[in-house]
């Protein structure tokens, strides 16, 4: 299906989707990366293009339940943290979980290695672009673990592994401790308590900070109003630039990618035009969509006004996962974890929690999210004007591979967004 029959099905004609992907030259930057350093392996490339269907399947999930809110997830830190507990399911369970993160049917070794090479290249893009990806793995010290699993954790995703005394109230305090050191205290607390069925806790995070290659100007940031869905007016703070960036538009849509460091990462923001519902937009998003409209840039003069934001969201994922086919692995007495433990039979998933975080001002972004999964026992040219100034949706990309590091939608300005 193409991206313009897609924007058709959800209400949106085939000439509405604007992606932006912009970077003015910085004289004084650092110099423009333009193609990876080396090619994706196979199973790089398996991670990354079964992670942008995930983040597209996630986001518009979550968005069937929160048309009317504000959405920011981290679909790459959901998929990490899944994909270490995936390495302790088996049978149907671990079938659904390889289906819901889009794998198919693909081998756990290669799942594994894809997400190790990945992680591994896109943190060495760009010196200038602070990006931390960080795992961990807390277990219940007297429940009887498979060593093979903890390696595995290990060995493919970096994980640090501890065994802890969960009786003890010391112990939430240094999972949380260490959601905070590695969000750069961003994501100060990701678990409230630590229930006495709780017996493992998978924990990913990270966190992004990355500096416009064409800032904003303090002094051209103004009050201004965002027309929120719903008709409601509330105040903002407005940035303002004019530069030459790589832009799209169609008779229904606006996007921009304002580039960070060397232009490894950007921020793709996409602004359906006046009179069209971001949901629909919203609803029409898939890889392939995203694929061909990114691919569709041409560099050009805009004039962007931007809003200036401060945002937090958390979200429990567990009624989006089972929507996606992931259903056993929630299910006490039905979930089958035995390349977890020998008592695998009597753990399944309590919960799926994604905390997020993002500021975007006129000198860059700054950005964290940490999802855990707890385990639980049985019991000049021509110029555009684009003035995003209404609901849009925003997502932070390397644009190489293709990953996205974060995606969102903005309904209305959260509180403190200045």
């Amino acid at each position: 299906m193409t991206a313009s029959s897609s924007l058709r099905r959800a209400g949106i004609s085939g000439s509405m989707l604007i992606l932006l992907a912009g970077c003015a030259s910085d004289p004084a930057g650092p110099s423009t990366l333009t193609a990876l350093p080396r090619a994706l392996t196979d199973r790089e490339q398996l991670v990354a293009s079964t992670g942008n269907t995930f983040s597209f399947d996630l986001l518009r999930q979550i968005n069937l339940d929160q048309g009317d809110s504000n959405v920011f997830i981290s679909p790459l830190s959901a998929s990490m943290a899944l994909g270490m507990t995936l390495n302790g399911a088996a049978g149907a369970t671990a079938d659904e979980m390889r289906r819901a993160l889009g794998f198919g049917e693909s081998p756990q070794q290669s799942i594994n290695e894809g997400y190790r090479g990945l992680i591994g290249l896109l943190l060495g893009l760009d010196s200038r672009t602070e990006l931390r990806v960080a795992n961990s793995i807390f277990y219940r010290r007297d429940f009887p673990f498979e060593q093979a699993f903890l390696e595995t954790g290990k060995t493919y995703f970096g994980a640090e592994i501890r065994g802890l005394d969960f009786d003890a109230p010391a112990s939430l305090t240094t999972i949380n401790d260490w959601v905070s050191r590695s969000t750069n205290a961003k994501i100060p607390t990701i678990i409230d308590q630590i229930d006495p069925r709780d017996v493992m806790f998978l924990i990913n995070a990270v966190y992004f900070k990355g500096t416009w290659r064409s800032r904003f100007d303090p002094r051209a940031t103004a009050d201004a109003p965002f027309h929120a869905i719903g008709g409601v007016s509330q105040p903002m703070k407005l940035m303002h630039q004019t530069a030459k960036l790589r832009y799209f538009e169609t008779a229904d849509l606006q996007a921009v990618d304002l580039h960070y460091g060397n232009s490894a990462f950007a921020m793709t923001v996409m602004l359906p035009k006046a009179g069209t519902d971001v949901n629909a937009l919203v609803a029409a998003l898939t890889a392939e969509s995203w694929s061909e409209w990114t691919g569709r840039f041409a560099e050009g003069e805009v004039d962007l006004y931007l809003p200036k934001l401060r945002l937090e969201y958390e979200r429990k994922m567990n009624d989006d996962l089972k929507a996606l086919g992931m259903r056993l692995a929630f299910q006490d007495g039905f979930a089958d974890f035995t390349r977890l433990s020998s008592r695998g039979r009597e753990l399944f998933i309590t919960y799926v929690k994604q905390k997020t975080f993002v500021d975007i001002h006129e000198e860059g972004t700054e950005a964290a999210a940490a999802t855990v999964v707890g385990v639980g026992v049985t019991s000049m040219p021509q110029r555009s004007i684009m003035r995003v100034d209404r609901p849009f949706v925003f997502a932070i990309r390397e644009r190489f591979s293709g990953t996205i590091l974060f995606i969102g939608k903005i309904v209305r300005m959260p509180v403190n967004a200045s």
